[in-house]
């Protein structure tokens, strides 16, 4: 689902396809299935304006009606961009689905085009409020400073890849994916120093990952009150293939930046 970016010979990054400045590796949810239709509502497809046309080209997580979550590296000032939300199959305008202009992007200060350094987030304002419904809703996030254990289970999703260089699917994919520890992750036969504790690693079993184009995307994992909640915004993954074995899915951690979400939305229009 998320594109991989070149840091290292193993670290590569995520964006979604080729705006990005660097040599990604983007893609979908690899090993994965087919979503319900509609489970997913803060789901968001992020899209660029091309030749006359429009493309997706990363992931997104609505939390209100007038921002979303996504990543840094999905970021360009080259582009024009609209998200669309409330879609199951990008290729069909289906009932009750919306597309918005975004008005204004806002990274995080201390991204600096490095994803082994982290900081991979941004939020983006729509031009205009949208109404939530059953298709479209506002995202949970985690309280701040939360970490989840070793082995809990999450789905990532979005319209990424479905294997490393492979085809692109039309309808949202999941993939079930386990948290791996930040102890394991950052060990030097994992990620080594290619992840630090602002990020989340979940995955690395060889089978389901993230992939190009799943990009600024969720990770869904349920709460301690059972509620489904926003843990991760799909950052990178192995240069060496989406589900490259002990090269888990790098997502950045959401519950670390819980303060920097909150002042950016109640900046003054």
């Amino acid at each position: 689902m998320i594109r991989t970016l070149l840091l290292a010979a193993l670290v590569a990054g995520v964006l979604s396809h080729e705006i990005s400045t660097y040599e990604l590796n983007q893609g979908r949810v690899v090993g994965g299935q087919e979503a319900q239709a509609n489970s997913w509502p803060w789901q968001v497809s992020l899209q660029y304006q091309a030749s006359g046309s429009w493309y997706h080209t990363c992931g997104g997580s609505l939390i209100s009606n007038r921002w979303f979550l996504t990543a840094a590296h999905c970021v360009s000032n080259s582009y024009t961009y609209r998200v669309v939300l409330g879609r199951h199959r990008l290729s069909t305008n289906e009932a009750g689905s919306v597309t918005v202009s975004v008005s204004k992007f806002v990274v995080h200060p201390q991204w600096n085009n490095n994803l082994a350094k982290g900081y991979d987030i941004a939020l983006g304002k729509l031009s205009q409020a949208v109404t939530l419904s059953s298709k479209i809703q506002a995202a949970n996030l985690p309280a701040a400073g939360t970490i989840l254990a070793n082995n809990h289970p999450c789905y990532v999703t979005g319209w990424g890849r479905l294997q490393t260089n492979g085809p692109t699917p039309d309808v949202l994919q999941q993939g079930r994916l386990l948290v791996v520890s930040y102890a394991t992750c950052s060990s030097s036969s994992w990620w080594g120093s290619s992840v630090n504790n602002q990020m989340i690693c979940a995955g690395g079993d060889g089978v389901i990952s993230s992939c190009s184009g799943d990009s600024g995307g969720p990770l869904n994992c349920q709460g301690s009150s059972g509620k489904w909640e926003v843990h991760g915004v799909v950052s990178f993954g192995s240069s060496l293939g989406c589900n490259y074995y002990r090269k888990p899915s790098v997502f950045t951690r959401v519950s670390a930046f819980i303060s920097w979400i909150n002042q950016v939305r109640s900046r003054p229009p």
